[in-house]
């Protein structure tokens, strides 16, 4: 009932108000994804490595962590902290301290699936059309009937004819991803998680260079059912996309693309208990783990245990968010404790990252302070991530990286640790970083980055970062050496600087490609205050597209 009537609120849209008239999503549509039974939990079996370690110097494993919207402020490595500081982060913290923290480290774009497409390639996913995240067309169709107040989301109904099946939104077949590389470069590759990047047979993991996966296709799933005795919720009633999520997601794994079945345990614990098999049935040879957790994205579910154990936060979202967090930074630490064990410490690559900012819709102001914005826009709240990375063998603790690097510097890093080769039959974006963090290269990895999403486009050049937006119509030019948050606008006072940089987008869109499916819809998203909080006479604001 709380779904239909959070849907039912799109007769009250607002059209005069808004930028220009909206047009109105139908709020019934079939269902235009499969129900998924899951069968019972079971046991997994790890396909096990050599008995002994070869002897010599063997080639590094390498371990890219990748979670799922985690806000700026979300770990206290620096001062920062989820309720005030009220929950640290120091297994997450480690690895910076251990290693190398990097300053100003961006994501490959504002939402789930592009950013992990850039990871994972090594490119920007505008060159190959995956430009907007995998939606079902009922999804993008009742998120854009919510009513948000002055302004209001679009829909573009006549681009449904442009609409390709769910499943059959991937990254196309000939890009190489980085599994495929390690591969050939003799590891064995593992993937755990969240995937995203297309659920038909020939997009899944399995078949794009990993030799076993355990995971989920789709961009989310359940923690543990909703009734699960285990579970503490937080339903966000405001959100018209937590109330799609409620309403559609499944409690599901599978193993290399078999049956589905129900992990043991709240998910964020149960990839962990995985992760740590699958290193001790490959601690004899080298591996690369992809271990993509969907902890902190909603729909919020903490074990009962976190959540009673942060009794001093008062706030029940907040105490079921701090909760997830603490549940995330024990089970790094878990991973890390186990190669520790096993003596695979110093010999293996361990990088951390998000996947972009906090969002929006949650309603936590705090989640990306001190930057403005949110996953769902440019803004450094938005594409600004934590990342560190760090190898004992390699790596002097306690490094710190200032120079802007991007996700897609993952992929070269990873590859060049483990002796591969890059691609050399397209550009590749992304350089590897190791000769930066260590002082053997000097000067900045990329004198320019870029991000698209439909008609808004970011370029930072140097420390300068230009803006472009269609709704609203506006150039927003930032110089983020003195204005790190974005504050001050300078493009009315600097035209030539902002013709000077549109003449670097124009250059960069020319070498991208058309999208492999449409931009449905554009949901307005406030830049200084949350979802939760009405919108007020003269908020700044973009549409998201997608």
């Amino acid at each position: 009932m709380r779904l239909k009537l959070a849907l039912l609120t799109a007769t009250a849209l607002l059209a005069g108000s808004a930028p220009q008239a909206v047009a109105q999503a139908p709020a019934h549509v079939p269902v235009d994804r499969p129900v998924i039974n899951a069968g019972p939990p079971r046991d997994v079996t790890w396909q096990p490595g050599p008995v002994r370690s070869p002897s010599g110097r063997r080639a590094p494993n390498v371990i890219v962590i990748l979670v799922d919207d985690l806000g700026y402020n979300d770990l206290s490595f620096n001062g920062g902290g989820v309720a005030g500081g009220a929950v640290p982060t120091p297994n997450i913290d480690a690895i910076g301290r251990q290693g190398v923290q990097f300053e100003q480290a961006y994501s490959g774009h504002g939402t789930c699936a592009p950013s992990r497409a850039a990871l994972l390639t090594g490119r920007y996913p505008t060159r190959f059309g995956f430009e907007f995240t995998p939606t079902p067309l009922r999804f993008a169709r009742q998120v854009r009937a919510h009513h948000y107040g002055r302004v209001n989301p679009v829909y573009f109904a006549d681009r449904e004819k442009d609409v390709i099946p769910m499943v059959e939104m991937g990254v196309p077949t000939d890009q190489i991803m980085l599994g495929q590389v390690l591969q050939n470069a003799g590891y064995h590759t593992i993937q755990l998680g969240k995937w995203h990047l297309g659920e038909a047979p020939k997009f899944q993991p399995q078949v794009r260079g990993f030799s076993e996966t355990l995971g989920f296709t789709g961009g989310g799933s359940m923690f543990l059912k909703k009734e699960d005795p285990r579970v503490v919720n937080s339903i966000q009633g405001f959100d018209p996309i937590d109330m799609q999520l409620w309403a559609t997601l499944q409690f599901y794994v599978r193993k290399d693309g078999g049956e589905p079945f129900e992990p043991k345990r709240h998910m964020t614990d149960y990839l962990t208990d995985e992760a740590i098999a699958a290193v001790e049935a490959n601690k004899n040879r080298p591996f690369f783990m992809y271990l993509a957790y969907n902890a902190p994205h909603t729909p919020l579910q903490a074990t009962r245990e976190d959540y009673e154990s942060l009794s001093h936060i008062q706030d029940h979202k907040l105490r079921v968010y701090a909760a997830m967090i603490r549940q995330l930074d024990r089970n790094v630490g878990r991973l890390t404790q186990a190669l520790q064990e096993r003596g695979l410490e110093d010999d293996t690559l361990v990088i951390f990252t998000s996947d972009n900012g906090g969002a929006y819709y949650l309603g936590l102001e705090d989640i990306n302070r001190p930057f403005r914005g949110w996953k769902q826009t440019f803004f450094e709240g938005g594409i600004r991530v934590p990342m560190m990375m760090k190898w004992p063998a390699a790596i002097r603790p306690g490094s710190i990286y200032h120079a802007p690097v991007s996700h897609f510097d993952i992929f070269a890093t990873s590859v060049a640790a483990a002796r591969g080769a890059m691609p050399k039959d397209r550009p590749m974006d992304g350089v590897d970083l190791m000769p930066y963090v260590t002082g053997r290269k000097l000067g900045r990895p990329h004198e320019v980055l870029f991000w698209r999403t439909g008609p808004y486009r970011v370029v930072r050049a140097g420390d300068w970062k230009l803006q472009v937006t269609e709704r609203p119509q506006k150039d927003w030019l930032y110089d983020l050496s003195a204005d790190p948050t974005e504050r001050v606008n300078l493009a009315e006072a600097m035209p030539e600087k902002v013709a000077e940089l549109k003449r670097l987008l124009a250059a960069h869109d020319a070498q991208q490609v058309k999208p492999l499916w449409p931009e449905l819809g554009q949901s307005p998203v406030m830049l200084d205050h949350s979802l939760i909080r009405p919108q007020q006479e003269g908020d700044e604001y973009v549409y998201w597209g997608n």
